[in-house]
């Protein structure tokens, strides 16, 4: 399935973006009611999102084993071979309501103050050693509502004095229900484009069409402009067990997400380094 054609003939409704968004908001908040009940009363969520069905059940095993809840959504452009939930997992069609045809992980994190108290997330190619799984995981854990934290990416070492071009990003990181709400509120979530974000504030308008258009950029504003912090996480922690086609010599691109990942890493080499051969699935 060629991603790009979907995209172009669908529209990108789901890829996080405002610029491109028209969807009526409130079938956002009915959607996101239904995903409320999907969860229950879990307090500790985590959002893995399903690209390729070993790579999701490695997660969900390490998630459950940090004694966190996993969420697994999927972009139905992807839709990889299984999408097997294990005991313990929540599954949700986050697309389903509203017709979505490309779903990316960007769209419901946005929208976390709607349906989860507390909302860890990871890219679907990021394993590490469930050493560092637990550190992090009682790190978001410690986190009180209204906090946050993610990855900081200045956009290379020239836009390193450029505020305007930093960005924090989904690579792994963790927001709280106040959190996301504020960020909403004022128009400076997670979606790219935040400059066109429906609550934006006229009077910033100006200044937020200066920022660069990526998506986390507006998590970034949202710190430098309203005093909030972000508990930042090092990306360098995280290089050894980021299965992406950054630094990666000869990587093969597919119209399959899924494929992709599978073409380019082999997941039980890639476990046996982090240490998780234990629990690879079959």
């Amino acid at each position: 399935m060629n991603w790009e054609l979907i995209k172009r003939k669908e529209g990108q409704n789901g890829t996080g973006n405002w610029g491109k968004f028209d969807l009526p908001l409130d079938t956002v908040l009915e959607a996101a009611a239904n995903w409320k009940k999907e969860v229950g009363n879990e307090q500790k969520l985590w959002l893995c999102w399903n690209i390729s069905h070993r790579w999701s059940l490695l997660q969900q095993r390490m998630v459950l084993e940090a004694g966190w809840t996993p969420v697994v959504g999927h972009d139905p452009n992807c839709q990889p071979e299984q999408l097997t939930t294990l005991p313990g997992s929540i599954f949700i069609d986050f697309g389903k309501e509203l017709k979505l045809k490309v779903v990316w992980p960007h769209f419901p994190l946005e929208f976390a103050f709607l349906w989860a108290p507390k909302l860890a997330f990871w890219h679907a190619d990021l394993l590490m050693p469930m050493e560092k799984l637990h550190k992090f995981a009682s790190q978001f854990d410690a986190l009180e509502n209204g906090q946050m934290a993610a990855v900081h990416s200045t956009g290379g070492l020239r836009h390193y004095f450029n505020r305007k071009t930093h960005r924090y990003w989904e690579l792994l990181g963790c927001t709280t229900e106040a959190a996301s709400r504020h960020q909403f509120e004022k128009g400076c979530g997670w979606w790219r484009n935040f400059h066109t974000h429906p609550n934006g504030p006229p009077e910033e308008k100006a200044l937020r069409s200066e920022y660069w258009y990526d998506s986390g950029v507006g998590i970034s504003y949202w710190e430098q402009q309203y005093n909030q912090r972000v508990v930042r996480l090092n990306e360098r922690e995280l290089t050894a067990g980021h299965c992406s086609e950054i630094g990666h010599k000869n990587y093969k691109k597919s119209n399959h997400k899924g494929l992709e990942l599978d073409l380019n890493f082999n997941l039980d080499l890639v476990a046996r380094k982090m240490g998780l051969e234990a629990m690879l699935p079959a």
